[in-house]
C-alpha cells in the first residue's frame, strides 16, 4: 500500500545546507500525520493483550493492523511524569518532574516537546483532553503552550455521577461525558486539519478508565457483575519488603462504595475490601474501558471520513498500570508489573500487522515518530526508535525496559527484561537499601521475591550490571 502524503518543507539549517549544496533552494518533503492516542490509567487490559473477558472491539481492530507491543511499560507510574516523560523523551530525572507539582517549564526552560518538535517542523498541532498531565503545565485552561500551533481548549466538565462513589452507571448519552466532549472536539480538530495543507499532530487524550470509575449504562451492561474473578494473589511477596514494594496513597479512599437502596453513603472499610466492593471496582474499571474503546472507534472511523487514514501513524498508549486487587492494592504507585505494564500500539499504514514480545518503553515514542516522519531526531532522547519492529526490518532488539518510583526518600529503579523484573531501591547516596527479584516467566503474579536464592544471587550479579549499563538519565545509578 502507497502513502498519499502531504507535503511539507523542514527549515532544518542541516537539511538546508545539504540542499543548498545540490542548487534547490526549497524542499517539498512528503510527511505523514500523527493521531496521538493517550487513554488514562489503562493498563492492558484488552483482548488483543490477552484479556479475553473484556470487550474492546475498536482497539483490538487497530491492533489487528498495526504493532502490538505486549510489553510495554511506564517510566513513572503516576500521570504527571509518566506523560512528560513520553512528551520530552526524557526519564523523570532528566527532564526534571517527578511529582505533580512542579511546572515543566519552571524546572526545564529550554526542554523539547514531542508535539513542539513536529510544530518547529511545519505541522500543525493540537490536543484535546489530558495529554500533559495539567498540573505540571502553563495551566489547566492553556495547557503546554510552546507545544500547539491551534490554542487549546479545556474539555467542558460533563456527567459525574453522584458525589465520591468510586462506582457509577449513569444512564446519559455519550456526548453528555467528559470524554464524549473530548471525543467532539478531537472529530472536529480531525476535520479541519484534515482540510489543510499542513500535515498535522493531533492529540486526543481520554480520562478514564480514571477513578472515579463513572460511564454510561450500556458498558456497565456489557458485564456481568458476578462473574468476575477476583485477583488470585492479594497480599505481600514472600520475602518482599512491603515498606517499600506497596503504596500507602489513599486515591481510592477518596471515594466510597454504593451503599444498599435507602442506606447512607459510607467510607470504605479499612482493611482488605470485601468481595462485593472488589467486584463492583472490577465492573467500573470493565466498564469505563469499554467506554473508551467505543470512542476510540468513534475517532478513528472520523478519521477514514477525512479520507486521511492511509496517511496517518496512529499510536495508542496508556499511560501506566493500575493494581485491580492484585496483592492487595487498587492503584498505581509501586515499582511492580502491574503499575507499570502499559497498552501500545503503533500502526503505520503499509506495514504488516505484528505483535513484539520483547520489552520496550513509552520513552522509545519520541524517536520512533520523529524517524517515520523524517524528521531529525533531537540527540538527547533517551529512548530508541521501534520503527525496525514496526516494518519488519529488525525481530528484536537488544533492550529493557526501566520504570522508577520514590518512596521513603529512597528511588527504586526496576527494570524489566524478557523474563525478569529486577529493582533496587537506592538512597539519596546510592546506597542499597533493598532489591527485589521476580521470575515472570514461572511467577507472573510476583508471589515470591527470589533475590536470596542460589538462582537470585547469581542473576543479582548480572542484572545489577545490566541495569548500570542502562542508566542514562537515572542519576542515583553509579
Amino acid at each position: 500500500m502507497k502513502l498519499k502524503l502531504k507535503k511539507i518543507t523542514h527549515y532544518g539549517c542541516g537539511l538546508f545546507l545539504a540542499l543548498t549544496a545540490i542548487n534547490i533552494s526549497a524542499a517539498q518533503l512528503e510527511t505523514p500525520n500523527i493521531l496521538f492516542i493517550a487513554v488514562d490509567d489503562l493498563k492492558p487490559l484488552i483482548q488483543s493483550f490477552g484479556t479475553a473477558s473484556v470487550l474492546t472491539p475498536n482497539i483490538d481492530k487497530l491492533a489487528q493492523q498495526g504493532t502490538v507491543f505486549s510489553k510495554a511499560y511506564a517510566q513513572y507510574p503516576v500521570c504527571g511524569p509518566s506523560r512528560m516523560s513520553v512528551l520530552t523523551g526524557l526519564r523523570p530525572e532528566s527532564n526534571g518532574i517527578m511529582n505533580l507539582k512542579d511546572k515543566i517549564r519552571d524546572v526545564n526552560p529550554n526542554v523539547l516537546t514531542l508535539p513542539q518538535h513536529f510544530k518547529n517542523n511545519g505541522y500543525e498541532t493540537a490536543a484535546v483532553g489530558k495529554i500533559f498531565d495539567p498540573r505540571n503545565t502553563t495551566s489547566r485552561e492553556k495547557e503546554e503552550v510552546m507545544s500547539w500551533s491551534i490554542p487549546y481548549q479545556r474539555p467542558i466538565s460533563g456527567v459525574k455521577g453522584k458525589t465520591h462513589l468510586a462506582v457509577e452507571s449513569v444512564e446519559a448519552d455519550i456526548s453528555k461525558f467528559v470524554d464524549g466532549g473530548i471525543l467532539k472536539r478531537g472529530k472536529k480538530l480531525l476535520q479541519q486539519m484534515a482540510e489543510k495543507d499542513k500535515p498535522f499532530f493531533l492529540a486526543v487524550g481520554f480520562k478514564k478508565p480514571h477513578l472515579p470509575f463513572v460511564a454510561p449504562k450500556q458498558f456497565f451492561d456489557l458485564y456481568d457483575r458476578e462473574n468476575f474473578d477476583l485477583a488470585v494473589f492479594q497480599k505481600a511477596p514472600e520475602k518482599g519488603n512491603a515498606g517499600f514494594l506497596f503504596h500507602k496513597n489513599q486515591e481510592l479512599r477518596k471515594y466510597k462504595p454504593t451503599p444498599n437502596t435507602g442506606s447512607k453513603i459510607k467510607p470504605y472499610p479499612k482493611g482488605k475490601l470485601s468481595s462485593a466492593h472488589q467486584k463492583e471496582l472490577l465492573h467500573g474499571y470493565f466498564a469505563s474501558v469499554s467506554f473508551i474503546d467505543s470512542l476510540v472507534g468513534d475517532l478513528l472511523a472520523e478519521l477514514e471520513k477525512t479520507g486521511q487514514a492511509e496517511n496517518t501513524i496512529v499510536v495508542f498508549w496508556g499511560d501506566h498500570g493500575f493494581h485491580l486487587g492484585d496483592h492487595g492494592l487498587w492503584g498505581k504507585h509501586t515499582t511492580m508489573e502491574q503499575a507499570n505494564h502499559v497498552p501500545l500500539i503503533i500502526k503505520i499504514p503499509g506495514n504488516k500487522a505484528r505483535r513484539y514480545n520483547g520489552p520496550v518503553e513509552l520513552l522509545d515514542i519520541f524517536p520512533s515518530l520523529t524517524e517515520v516522519a523524517g524528521l531529525d531526531t533531537p540527540k538527547n532522547l533517551q529512548g530508541i526508535s521501534l520503527v525496525s519492529l514496526v516494518n519488519g526490518k529488525q525481530e528484536s532488539l537488544d533492550k529493557v525496559a526501566i520504570s522508577q518510583y520514590k518512596r521513603k526518600g529512597a528511588y527504586g529503579y526496576s527494570m524489566r527484561t524478557g523474563q525478569y523484573r529486577y529493582t533496587q531501591w537506592l538512597s539519596k547516596s546510592g546506597k542499597l537499601l533493598y532489591s527485589d527479584l521476580y521470575d515472570l516467566d514461572n511467577d507472573p503474579l510476583e508471589t515470591i521475591n527470589i533475590i536470596n536464592t542460589s538462582t537470585g544471587k547469581s542473576l543479582d550479579i548480572e542484572l545489577s550490571q545490566l541495569l548500570k549499563a542502562n542508566s542514562a538519565g537515572l542519576k542515583r545509578l553509579k
